[in-house]
């Protein structure tokens, strides 16, 4: 029997779900991609793409490569790539990203940077 073979490096990173009713408080950290359908207080760093769903709340900064919010976020955001507001979205605090997105209905109180956000998300990557 042949041994199985190692793990792709380039395979799709794993998907983390905080579902509805949910409620987290600290720092959370992870190599892949993260849902937020439930709530959470604290801080949420991913290396790959964070969602957070209509019902998402997230009271704290989040980091990330790709960034799409459709429910309510109280803190910074810093997306390496491209963050997404979606129509109902609502955002108060500061972001930082390389494209952004905001679809009409979305509300943001806060101040954009765009022109270094890839040095700055750097820290991500490390853990």
């Amino acid at each position: 029997m042949k041994d199985a073979p190692m793990a792709d490096k380039n395979a799709v990173k794993e998907l983390n779900i905080i579902g509805s009713g949910t409620t987290i408080e600290g720092k959370l950290r992870t190599q892949g991609n993260i849902r937020v359908d439930g709530k959470m207080v604290g801080e949420l760093h991913a290396a790959e793409n964070v969602a957070v769903g209509l019902t998402g709340e997230i009271e704290g900064n989040i980091n990330g490569r790709n960034v799409t919010i459709g429910g309510k976020i109280r803190g910074n955001i810093i997306a390496v790539d491209k963050l997404v507001f979606e129509g109902k979205a609502v955002v108060r605090g500061d972001i930082r990203a390389a494209r952004l997105v905001i679809d009409e209905g979305a509300v943001f109180d806060g101040k954009i940077s765009m022109s270094d956000a890839r040095t700055a998300g750097h820290d991500i990557q490390r853990y």
